[in-house]
């Protein structure tokens, strides 16, 4: 019956059959840190996910003998108070199948924990890929994060603070060996992504979600990071676009060009088309064609060898 509940939904969001998913495992199965069952179902609608409670990885591996040893958590957008994961999840890890790399859309929780439930959310993924690397087929120094609008927000904390003690889980036993494994993401691509959390470029719904209403002076510096990227940042790939006003392409460019500054190498796309949230919405032009670039840059770095 669990097979077949599962076959019913990647049937409903059009899994490629030349793509292998997986259904959800928990992120946290001795418990999720300072979980909230009063919190109630989760609430799935159009291919959105919202009020999550239990975090969980859903794999999407390439065809049988195309995997390249390369993976992805993919860190769906939605202002942190929902997750587009079919729109920014599972189509994206279909994208990525094509190019034998595999997949693990991350759904993490949001305003209904706030800071730091979700970048624990996505360095506990990171480490628990790196530890089972073997098992997986997946290569642990090829281990990438992806993320679009404030899961570009996500993708980025992870990559800026992997060392930070807020990404820790802070429990015994299984947590505490996990801990000891580096949470260092490998590459970024990064979608339109929410960087910084002050100034005019800010993204006030993400901020909020994510920090509460008043937030003190030094959280909000640290969760704006182009103030966080060091030499120790991975490679990253960003794409914008011009006419985005929802999350002003400032936030991309402030990012690169702090990563500019401590010399990690660093890709910008700023197109003139589509606003925020384009996915991989055929018909904008130039903008339509950015997992093509995607996949000259990953290949550029030799992600998609054997």
């Amino acid at each position: 019956m669990k097979k077949r509940l599962v076959s019913l939904l990647l049937i409903a969001l059009m899994i490629p059959v030349t793509a292998t998913a997986n259904s959800a495992e928990p992120l946290w199965p001795e418990g999720v840190p300072n979980a909230k069952p009063q919190l109630g179902p989760e609430q799935v609608q159009d291919g959105r996910i919202a009020n999550v409670s239990m975090p969980t990885l859903t794999m999407v591996a390439p065809p049988p003998g195309k995997a390249n040893g390369t993976s992805a958590i993919i860190c769906p957008g939605g202002g942190y108070v929902r997750l587009s994961a079919e729109r920014e999840g599972l189509r994206y890890a279909e994208w990525l199948a094509s190019l034998g790399v595999t997949s693990f859309v991350l759904k993490y929780r949001l305003a209904e924990f706030g800071h730091p439930a979700p970048l624990q959310d996505v360095l506990r993924a990171v480490r628990l890929l790196r530890s089972k690397a073997p098992a997986l087929g997946i290569d642990p120094r090829r281990i990438g994060v992806i993320g679009s609008s404030a899961g570009g927000h996500l993708a980025a904390s992870a990559g800026t603070l992997f060392d930070h003690p807020d990404g820790r889980s802070g429990g015994g036993g299984v947590d505490a060996k996990l801990d000891a494994i580096s949470a260092r993401p490998d590459f970024m691509i990064l979608l339109y992504p929410v960087i910084t959390m002050q100034g005019p470029a800010v993204h006030a719904g993400s901020r909020k979600a994510l920090l509460g209403e008043h937030p003190t002076p030094e959280l909000v510096q640290r969760m704006s990071l182009e103030t966080q990227v060091t030499s120790n940042t991975p490679p990253t790939l960003l794409f914008h676009t011009q006419g985005d006003a929802a999350v002003p392409v400032e936030n991309s460019i402030g990012f690169y060009q702090a990563l500019t500054r401590a010399k990690v190498p660093a890709e910008l796309h700023v197109f003139e088309q589509g606003g925020h949230g384009v996915g991989m919405t055929a018909g904008l032009g130039t903008t339509s064609a950015w997992p093509k670039r995607a996949e000259e840059w990953l290949r550029m770095r030799g992600l998609l060898e054997r």
